[in-house]
């Protein structure tokens, strides 16, 4: 695992796209399962917080219990100390505004092949709050900065594509065709979501010292943005 930082209470890894953070859903083992075999000595390991197994980027894991409480009550908005969160999404098409606040409601569902889904629900979903910041304006598409206020499942997938932005690569919400063509080596060959949690800063759980951890965009994410840049 790609460690971004470790201490006696968290540890930071830069997770790769693919990889579940658990176990469950037909998958046997995800990160925390595989950190509790490599690290048998380890008395405590829990997640933090979930990243989606199609993003890439970091993941925080509890290495004390303590820790883990703290953390979940800055999560939760329980304390004064927020913990930002912030993503790196490329969409199709050309994303209008420098700055956007999307705020909706959002539901969970489950479809009929029992897929688990996310949808816009202003009658019975839960309220969701993502800022988005245009990056890069490139050819056919748009890099964004996606700070999320909140966690609801999919956030920003479902944000991004209810918007007409969905995110390139995305095999739940995305273009479909879209993906398709990206995905041939002559158009760039990347075969993934284009989703990265690349900055969280927030107060050290036990010392309340500041901090910031960044993940930097794996190599084919890079490789794509270059391949559109010489565009």
């Amino acid at each position: 695992l790609d460690v971004l930082f470790e201490d006696d209470a968290l540890l930071a890894i830069n997770k790769p796209a693919g990889m579940a953070v658990h176990g469950g859903s037909g998958i046997s083992f995800g990160v925390i399962e595989g950190l509790r075999a490599i690290r048998p000595e380890a008395k405590f390991l829990e997640l933090v917080h979930r990243i989606d197994r199609e993003t890439s980027g970091i993941l925080l894991i509890a290495k004390k219990r303590s820790a883990l409480t703290a953390m979940h009550a800055m999560l939760r908005g329980e304390t004064s100390q927020a913990i930002e969160k912030r993503y790196c999404a490329l969409v199709k098409g050309n994303w209008p505004d420098e700055r956007r606040h999307i705020r909706t409601k959002l539901a969970k569902y489950v479809t009929a092949a029992g897929e688990r889904r996310v949808s816009v629900d202003e009658d019975d979903g839960q309220e969701s709050h993502t800022i988005v910041t245009r990056v890069e304006r490139l050819p056919g598409a748009t890099l964004l900065d996606c700070e999320i206020k909140t966690g609801r499942t999919h956030q920003i997938r479902v944000h991004l594509g209810s918007m007409g932005f969905p995110i390139i690569g995305d095999d739940k919400y995305g273009d479909f065709a879209l993906n398709k063509h990206v995905a041939a080596v002559k158009h760039g060959g990347l075969k993934r979501m284009f989703l990265h949690a690349r900055r969280m800063a927030f107060a050290h759980p036990l010392t309340g010292e500041k901090m910031t951890i960044e993940a930097p965009l794996s190599p084919d994410l890079e490789k794509y943005l270059a391949y559109l840049r010489q565009i």
